[in-house]
């Protein structure tokens, strides 16, 4: 796992534009295939042999009967937190600040992959699977996608998964640490959000995070690397707190 998060540290070389786009072709966009796949053969198991999955009902309806004001409003930033319109919005902000901090356009193009493949995956599923949304008050409009799976949940894990693995270049061991719990709270932040407002049942949640996690993991990996040490380590890449030059 280490020499898998810092994959780019002890192989900082530039690739070229056409190798890293036939890697996102065979290491990122095939694999996706097989993911849509499971997403989608899960979703029409739920909607159809097993019935909705009625037993979730009672979780929807737990939710609905805690609800208050100040978790109302608490929840309503969770849920934008996980917005389309915020993802993209932070995700640019990512890309132009650590490609200008780094000059690895190679890394810092890794969180758009994840988002962007995540989303081909949940909105082409949620077409075919048609999934509708739980029997409660919703708190939140209804976006025109069925409820399954979590297009937020997957956004947010996809995102904030890639961000963590990219802390991990941070030097000072605190920061590093409290950067990475608060980028893997957030998801569930979000997920838990979207089930409290009402929007989506427990599998829609679970299977946002399956979809967004693995898309991280597939944008992380999507550049060949030689994690051997011989093109250079760590120390002759600039960590994200050291001074540019």
């Amino acid at each position: 796992m280490h020499t898998f998060l810092h994959r780019y540290e002890l192989d900082s070389s530039a690739p070229t534009g056409r190798a890293a786009l036939r890697d996102i072709g065979v290491r990122v966009l095939a694999p996706a295939v097989a993911l849509w796949v499971v997403v989608v053969a899960v979703g029409l198991l739920i909607v159809g042999p097993l019935d909705d999955l009625p037993g979730e009902q009672d979780v929807n309806r737990w939710f609905e009967s805690i609800r208050t004001p100040a978790l109302n409003s608490v929840t309503a930033v969770l849920s934008a937190i996980g917005t389309t319109e915020f993802i993209i919005g932070a995700c640019l902000l990512f890309v132009a600040l650590f490609w200008w901090r780094t000059k690895q356009w190679w890394l810092a193009i890794v969180p758009p992959q994840a988002i962007a493949v995540q989303a081909i995956v949940f909105m082409t599923a949620a077409l075919v699977v048609g999934r509708e949304r739980p029997d409660v008050e919703h708190l939140d409009d209804s976006p025109p996608t069925s409820a399954y799976p979590s297009g937020h949940t997957g956004a947010s894990t996809a995102f904030y998964v890639t961000l963590a693995m990219v802390a991990q270049r941070i030097r000072n061991p605190i920061l590093r640490a409290v950067v990475t719990v608060l980028c893997l709270l957030v998801p569930l932040g979000v997920g838990t959000a979207r089930l409290y407002r009402g929007m989506h049942h427990p599998t829609d949640v679970l299977m946002g995070f399956l979809n967004g996690l693995v898309c991280a993991f597939l944008a992380w990996n999507y550049l060949r690397r030689d994690t051997s040490g011989g093109r250079g380590g760590p120390a002759q890449v600039p960590s994200i707190t050291s001074t540019a030059r």
